[in-house]
């Protein structure tokens, strides 16, 4: 049985993955906003312009999700499925956000995923 302390130290190895982790959760979640945005654009008003510029810019910035994702996977020793799951998290408005709380609390307790 681990206690708490057991659970913060294994934990503080992983406070800079985690950290860039996050940030790239936030930061992709708002870009599939923006996303969606220049697509209603794009489809509704006829307007592909902010579409062409935009979406390349986001494609990199999910890019970066998914690698910064799979190094916090591999030093927090995540399954494969778990891992899976929190990349697909990235594709879906608004559950990037709900996965990095989630992924946050289940890191900083020690828990796998």
């Amino acid at each position: 049985m681990t206690t708490s302390t057991e659970g913060a130290r294994t934990a503080v190895p992983l406070a800079g993955p985690l950290l860039r982790f996050r940030t790239a959760a936030y930061v992709t979640g708002v870009g599939l906003l923006g996303l969606c945005f220049v697509m209603v654009l794009r489809y509704g008003f006829d307007n592909p312009t902010p579409s062409a510029v935009y979406s390349p810019i986001h494609g990199v910035l999910y890019m970066i999700y998914l690698v910064l994702t799979i190094d916090l996977a591999i030093k927090a020793r995540w399954s494969i499925k778990g891992t899976v799951l929190v990349l697909l998290a990235g594709c879906v408005p608004f559950v990037s956000f709900l996965v990095e709380r989630r992924v946050t609390h289940k890191v900083k307790a020690g828990q796998k995923l």
